[in-house]
């Protein structure tokens, strides 16, 4: 369906999860098939528009203005395949729409921590889900890919495409689906401990510490809080400053036991759940909202830099700042058995600063990173939501690998057509 702007359904084609800046486009095709989205590159080629594509719209950066939006989110059907253990997901599919056609085979993809993220995209940016130190990036478990390249010519990607798409984002094309790997994980042991940082101030220290010896087998991460105190957060919650420590264990429970010794949390919502369920883990907001955030990859997590957290982004700054470091490692170091462009592999953790709202807050955001500079060694896009220069994107990737990514990016997209969210 085409929808011009005069469409009653124009505004609702064309918001997703992040209102910062959203699509104001010439016209949305709200696609249904991947033949649909041939036309509507076919037709951006005939007017000569540019072409932006959004699913869930979690990771926009800016909005294109006039052009084409192709909106996928009702082309989002996943097919299982429980002998081969694969699943074709296509180009609208969030995490829970695969969640859900997964789980009755006991089986699961490697999505990440909100279920309402688009599978397709996550994936393209590399993919840093809940299994991420036991099996590695998503990227790195995708065995097919169709895509639709600038040209309207819908094809499958093979040789330096299909390494540019896992890991270069959608530089290359619209993707219209892709057969990811599962895996044999029917329940985990997962959830959060969340700590009130004025009576347990040592509880991010403690949970650095526990990192330094964790198993593949444990995927973690922490985020600071500081929480305003209004009704609609959860009461125990409400007007604190929050350590919420966020596990996924293959493992069992038993390992958390040298978190629980922290104190007694405010929350604990710990234990063992259906895969089904996952985004219960990290509990992320599910209401659209505004945001920017910026991101940066590290060698390691300096405890001197981590004491500068509360008071560079705790409740006393200028702006409210939600801090997230995730734990790496572990199979996210391997590279796969058909190489893609992921870039920093090495990395230990990354850490994010997150500022929901629309005003400017680059400044701030520097201002929290600037402790971390001796330990960063790249960036995350997924984890990136803000209008990056040319240097900074080059940040995300291996230097060979980006000029690699550049050259791809001229030869499939020679007009830059395409808005990718982060352009190369």
């Amino acid at each position: 369906m085409m929808l011009t702007r005069q469409a009653p359904q124009y505004d609702d084609a064309r918001l997703g999860f992040q209102r910062l800046d959203p699509h104001r486009p010439e016209v949305i095709f709200e696609v249904t098939s991947a033949t649909e989205i041939e036309e509507a590159v076919r037709y951006a080629v005939d007017h000569d528009h540019r072409i932006a594509v959004q699913g869930a719209g979690h990771g926009l950066t800016r909005g294109i203005k006039g052009g084409v939006l192709i909106a996928t989110r009702h082309f989002n059907g996943v097919r299982v395949d429980p002998t081969a253990k694969t699943a074709w997901v296509e180009a609208g599919a969030t995490w829970q729409d695969v969640l859900t056609a997964t789980a009755p085979y006991g089986l699961a993809p490697l999505s990440g921590s909100s279920p309402g993220v688009g599978a397709v995209a996550y994936t393209l940016g590399g993919g840093l889900g809940l299994m991420a130190r036991k099996y590695g990036y998503a990227a790195d478990h995708v065995n097919r890919i169709e895509v639709v390249t600038a040209d309207g010519t819908r094809r499958a990607a093979d040789g330096d495409l299909f390494w540019a798409l896992r890991g270069g984002g959608g530089n290359f094309g619209v993707v219209t689906g892709m057969e990811i790997a599962l895996f044999e994980v029917p329940t985990l042991y997962g959830g959060s401990l969340y700590y009130d940082l004025a009576e347990s101030p040592n509880a991010v220290e403690v949970w650095r510490e526990w990192t330094q010896d964790l198993p593949d087998e444990v995927t973690s991460a922490v985020a600071m809080i500081p929480f305003p105190d209004i009704p609609p957060v959860p009461a125990p919650l409400r007007g604190k400053y929050i350590a919420q420590l966020q596990v996924a264990s293959l493992q069992g429970a038993d390992v958390v036991e040298p978190l629980r010794a922290i104190g007694t949390p405010v929350l604990d919502t710990l234990g063992e759940l259906p895969y089904e369920e996952s985004g219960k883990i990290f509990a992320e907001p599910e209401r659209p909202d505004s945001y920017r955030s910026q991101n940066v990859l590290l060698s390691d997590l300096d405890p001197d830099a981590l004491a500068t957290l509360p008071k560079l982004a705790g409740p006393g700054a200028e702006a409210m700042a939600i801090i997230a470091i995730r734990h790496l490692g572990g199979a996210l170091r391997h590279e796969p058995a058909i190489p893609n462009a992921v870039g920093h592999r090495d990395a230990s953790y990354a850490l994010t600063v997150l500022i929901p709202g629309e005003r400017e807050t680059r400044k701030l955001q520097d201002a929290i990173l600037e402790p971390w500079r001796a330990q960063s060694i790249g960036r995350f896009l997924n984890f990136t939501y803000a209008n990056l220069t040319p240097t900074e994107i080059t940040e995300a990737f291996d230097p060979s690998d980006h000029q690699r990514l550049i050259s791809l990016r001229k030869h499939y997209d020679p007009t830059g057509r395409l808005n990718a969210n982060h352009e190369l």
